[in-house]
C-alpha cells in the first residue's frame, strides 16, 4: 500500500522516500486512508504553513489507486476543515483579536499582515467572506478567526466552512484523482 508514498516521491523526482511535509500526509492517507487524511487537513486548518495543496491531490491520487473512495476523501477532508477551522474560530473567540495577532505573528512563514488584511475582508463581507475565503489560500484559515472574534454564530459559520471547503477539497481531491501519478 505505498501507492501514496509513491505519488509524493513522484513530487521531489528523487529515488528515496519522500520527507516533508508530501511524505508526512502521504504517509497519514497510507495508514489511516480517509481520517488520515482528515487529520491532515484539520492540522492544516489550524497551522496555515501546512499546505493543502499538497495533501489533497495525494488524498485524490490515493482514492485513484483504491486506498479509499472519493466519497471517504471528501468526507474526511472536509471534516477535517471543518474541524480545524471550528478551533481557530474557538480560539478567535476565546483570545480576542490582540492575542490571535500576538500568537500568529509567532507562526512561521505567516504574515501578520495576512491576518489583517482577512479582518478587513470578513468586516465587509461578513458571511460571504467565510464562504469564499474557504477557497482562497491564505484566508482558508485566517478566516476562522475574525468569525470568532465576533462570535458570528456558530451555526452559520459551520455551514458556511462546511459548503466551502467541500467546493475547495473537491477541485483539490478530483485534481490529484484524474491526474493520478502525472501530477
Amino acid at each position: 500500500m505505498h501507492l501514496t508514498l509513491s505519488a509524493a516521491r513522484a513530487l521531489s523526482a528523487d529515488p528515496e522516500p519522500p520527507g516533508g511535509i508530501a511524505g508526512w500526509a502521504a504517509g497519514l492517507v497510507e495508514a489511516f486512508g480517509g481520517p488520515g487524511a482528515g487529520a491532515a487537513i484539520a492540522l492544516e486548518n489550524v497551522f496555515p504553513p501546512l499546505p493543502s495543496e499538497v495533501i489533497l491531490p495525494l488524498t485524490g491520487f490515493a482514492a485513484s489507486q483504491g486506498v479509499l473512495s472519493i466519497a471517504s476523501a471528501l468526507f474526511w477532508t472536509t471534516l477535517g476543515s471543518v474541524v480545524g477551522a471550528v478551533v481557530l474560530y474557538g480560539i478567535g473567540a476565546v483570545f480576542g483579536r490582540e492575542r490571535m495577532h500576538a500568537w500568529w505573528a509567532k507562526l512561521p512563514l505567516v504574515k501578520a499582515s495576512d491576518l489583517v488584511r482577512t479582518e478587513e475582508w470578513f468586516a465587509r463581507h461578513g458571511t460571504k467572506a467565510i464562504l469564499l475565503g474557504r477557497m482562497v489560500p491564505v484566508f482558508r484559515s485566517l478566516i476562522s478567526v475574525p468569525a470568532g472574534v465576533e462570535r458570528m454564530p456558530l451555526p452559520v459559520f459551520v455551514t458556511l466552512t462546511t459548503a466551502g471547503s467541500l467546493v475547495w477539497n473537491t477541485v483539490l481531491v478530483m485534481a490529484g484523482y484524474w491526474l493520478g501519478d502525472q501530477w
